[in-house]
């Protein structure tokens, strides 16, 4: 004991899976059994203030007992990207352990997430450029060009994905820095300071949940904090108009559909965005999974026993 700390005791682990796993409401139980310790949000969404209900935001109550970070971040009016928030995120996770605190990083949105683990370095955007890009209809010639400029990359790439062929150009002529610079790709699963734990659930299961979940949601008040975003002098921003639930429900709000049409659209949409999530995370190798038979609390236990295994 240094300081009146436990020297070697703080853990850094991150908690993944698919959405409405159980994810968030563990980490938190985690968090209050083993303090002090922290929460990290791994959620493209969640970065949104006052789009609380529709992703799991931490209630008032919750954010005064346990240290939230990662979300409400930006106005739901602006568009924020990967760079941004790792940005805003690296900092803590930096000096975690300096402040004598455990940290637990919880989320579904796989870039993000890797963005954290990884410490990833991520190239700017440069609009101006990829719409000079998008112009030039032959991909071909696009990759032609890549392969002049960053022939690494271009192997990456191959020559037909014309959306990270336009990414590798947009980087590369935009930052005058070839894109194969900022690191070997998401295809390489390198070292990381993270231990990572991942919750497998069936898919009968999980999509009970999942439905399960926006009937909690709207019970909760969630048509109105939509109404309200909506009815806001900004308008959201694309990016946030996409998020699962608020996109069905701006649609009913709208006159395009139905509550019932409404819901059932983001079920749907969101079983379908759960499968690409499982195959995401499934491609990583360092992730240890925990496989959830009826209800996410029966892992807990094994949980607890790798974050106490993860002490740094």
């Amino acid at each position: 004991m240094v300081n009146g700390k436990n020297d070697g005791y703080w853990a850094r682990l991150a908690i993944v899976g698919p959405t409405a796993s159980g994810k968030s409401m563990l980490a938190a139980e985690l968090a209050r059994r083993r303090p002090p310790a922290e929460l990290l949000s791994m959620d493209a969404m969640a970065v949104y203030r006052h789009m609380d209900i529709g992703t799991g935001s931490p209630t008032a109550e919750e954010a005064v007992e346990l240290r939230h970070h990662g979300i409400d971040l930006v106005d739901a009016a602006s568009d924020y990207s990967v760079g941004e928030y790792l940005a805003a995120v690296r900092p803590l996770v930096r000096t975690h352990v300096i402040r004598g605190v455990s940290l637990v990083a919880v989320g579904g949105t796989g870039l993000y997430a890797r963005a954290v683990v990884d410490d990833l370095e991520i190239p700017g955007v440069y609009p101006e450029v990829r719409a000079e890009l998008e112009a030039e209809p032959d991909t071909a010639v696009l990759y032609e060009r890549l392969k002049g400029c960053d022939p690494v990359a271009a192997e990456r790439t191959g020559p037909v994905n014309r959306r990270r062929i336009i990414r590798a150009l947009e980087v590369t002529v935009g930052s005058g820095r070839r894109f194969s610079s900022f690191g070997r790709g998401l295809s390489h699963y390198g070292a990381t300071l993270f231990t990572q734990v991942g919750l497998r659930l069936s898919r009968t299961l999980l999509d009970a949940r999942i439905a399960e979940r926006y009937r909690e949601q709207l019970d909760a008040g969630f048509l109105d904090e939509v109404r309200r975003l909506r009815d806001a002098p900004a308008p959201l921003s694309h990016t946030a108009r996409q998020a699962l639930g608020y996109r069905e429900l701006l649609d009913h709000l709208d006159g395009r559909c139905s509550l019932a049409e409404a819901i059932e659209g983001a079920v749907q949409r969101t079983r379908r965005f759960a499968r690409r999530q499982e195959r995401w995370f499934r491609r990583d190798p360092r992730i240890t999974w925990l496989d959830v038979q009826e209800d996410p609390w029966e892992v807990f236990g094994d949980l607890m026993e790798i974050f106490e295994r993860s002490r740094i």
